[in-house]
């Protein structure tokens, strides 16, 4: 466009030099060699750019024909090259797709019409195509050639981090991603992966420097960079924390900072401040965590922030709790737990159940067996429990990678991925319906509580005997039995023999006469009538009779 304009201005300018002799006419006298020549002014300047015109031709002719062979040659190397990267862009589709024999081809070709000092991609060509080859060592090989080349280094060193990735050499993988981050700290792969192994190896402070200069770089978001640094002056806080109470509680207020509802590094901060004796202030950060989300553990430090406190300031500590995060399942758990601990049972149970109607899980109605445990003792309403705590879906816990931790850890143990444990449900287990674990099922639950049993045994009543009047008869044998003497023999589960004497007249016949009898249950009144349990009536056998033992003789008084 330039150049255009530049042409155009050319020919403005010649126009009005024209222009401007003709308004101006004269003549030219020339005497050269003898002769005289005469013309005018506006031949003369025709003659004179012509001439100049002529001489410009004909410098461009002879420059032409001098410099033919060059342009020739350079016509045909500029053919071959478009011809070589034309090869080169389809071996890399190829390989990207998968075509080996196409890829190979390509190579070849590439090979004959580029040079790879001129272009180093056919190193790149050349190790893709032996990997979707499975030719392995072929391919790190070309990997290493490309981490020599400063033009190529950081794609030689990201293949050869792959391939010790594949292979499982994670020292490997580690020193190529430490060489690329050092290069070249702009690259978010080797930044980050950098990053995960230094923080396996409990390098905090360098991983901390290593954050701050990806952060400067730009490689990593603002907020990302926050919360990982956050992740890391947590977990340099907790290896301080026996050592270095001071230097704990200043990393672990830093990291709250920077995210305020990580709960590990306000539960540093807290038994930091416990140690240091700073209750108020170890309190204050545990209740910011709690409004933003109850926590469990949260909750736990709480309660037992002070050692010498007794069950009932216990107790008050988590209906402050509660206070803050009424009808949460969370702080009623709480409530219940330390309840328990000060032998308050019907508050315990009452803040129990209203945890398991809420959110129904296994540690609700685990504590709630142990709270009948401590209130009745019945066998069968704590098994009733029980069998609801395996019905109903698990406790949250740190889960990362499918993993369960008691405690929070920075890294994933499976993967090594840094802040990877999160405050979750795990995987719920593989049996059992999923709908036994709902809201309905957890008030059938409570609903369906079976009633105290009777454990006590009460007196047994003697039983009556109802003795018809007799015809005298003369005595046959036996002395007379006074009429307030009656013997039962005691029960037992298998049958028993009785002797049973009945009163009867002066005049009467005594007999003797072995009588079996089967045990029966103890009589009980119609308001106390024994509840079957919940988990099935007993079985009606008696069992098999012993015909070993003798069977005991009574004597019996007929009439």
């Amino acid at each position: 466009m330039i150049r255009i304009l530049f042409y155009v201005l050319i020919v403005l300018a010649l126009g009005a030099g024209f222009a401007w002799l003709a308004d101006r006419p004269g003549e030219l006298s020339l005497i050269w060699q003898g002769q005289r020549i005469e013309m005018s002014l506006m031949v003369a300047a025709t003659l004179l750019a012509s001439l100049i015109a002529a001489v410009l031709i004909a410098i461009w002719l002879i420059r032409v024909v001098w410099l033919s062979p060059h342009s020739i040659s350079r016509y045909f190397r500029a053919r071959k090259r478009d011809r070589g990267y034309q090869a080169l862009s389809t071996g890399l589709i190829a390989a990207g797709a998968g075509d080996s024999v196409l890829a190979r081809k390509m190579t070849a070709r590439t090979r004959g019409l580029l040079s790879s000092d001129q272009e180093p991609l056919i190193h790149l060509l050349e190790a893709q195509t032996a990997l979707i080859e499975g030719k392995y060592d072929d391919a790190r090989k070309k990997f290493e050639l490309m981490a020599d080349d400063p033009e190529t280094r950081e794609l030689g060193l990201r293949g050869l981090y792959l391939e010790a990735k594949r292979l499982g050499a994670n020292e490997a993988a580690r020193q190529y991603a430490e060489r690329a981050a050092d290069k070249a700290p702009h690259l978010p792969w080797a930044t980050l992966a950098a990053l995960d192994y230094r923080s396996q190896t409990g390098q905090w402070d360098e991983a901390i420097r290593l954050l701050d200069q990806s952060r400067a770089s730009h490689v990593v978001e603002r907020k990302e960079a926050d919360r990982k640094k956050a992740v890391l002056l947590t977990a340099r806080a907790g290896d301080k924390l026996e050592a270095d109470p001071k230097g704990a509680r200043d990393d672990a207020q830093a990291a709250l900072k920077l995210a305020e509802d990580l709960v590990p590094a306000g539960l540093i901060a807290a038994k930091a401040l416990f140690r240091e004796d700073n209750l108020r202030k170890a309190a204050s950060i545990l209740e910011k965590l709690w409004k933003q989300e109850p926590h469990p553990q949260v909750a736990s430090l709480y309660v037992r922030a002070r050692s010498g406190d007794s069950a009932t300031d216990r107790l008050k500590r988590a209906n402050k709790l509660e206070a803050l995060r009424p009808n949460n399942p969370v702080a009623l758990a709480a409530v219940a737990e330390s309840a328990l601990e000060a032998r308050q049972l019907p508050l315990a149970r009452a803040k129990a159940e209203a945890a398991a109607r809420i959110q129904p899980s296994e540690g609700i109605f685990l504590l709630l067996a142990d709270i009948e445990e401590a209130d009745t003792g019945d066998d069968g309403r704590i098994r009733h429990w029980m069998n609801q705590a395996l019905k109903s879906p698990r406790d949250p816990a740190w889960t990362a990678d499918g993993v369960t931790a008691p405690d929070w850890l920075p890294v994933s143990p499976v993967s090594g991925r840094l802040d990877a444990f999160e405050w979750k449900q795990p995987v719920a287990q593989i049996a059992g319906p999923v709908e036994e674990g709902t809201l309905e099922a957890a008030d059938a639950a409570i609903r369906s509580l079976p009633p105290v049993a009777i454990t006590h045994q009460r007196p047994e009543p003697q039983p009556e005997h109802t003795v018809a009047p007799a015809k005298p008869a003369p005595v046959v044998s036996g002395p007379v039995v006074p009429a307030h003497v009656i013997d039962v023999a005691e029960k037992t589960v298998e049958p028993a023999v009785k002797t049973i004497a009945v009163p009867v007249p002066s005049e009467s016949v005594i007999v003797q006469q072995t009588v079996k009898t089967e045990p029966r249950p103890a009589p009980v009144k119609p308001e106390e009538a024994t509840v079957e349990p919940f988990f099935g009536r007993p079985p009606d056998d008696p069992g098999v009779r012993d015909d070993s033992k003798p069977l005991e003789k009574t004597t019996f008084r007929l009439f």
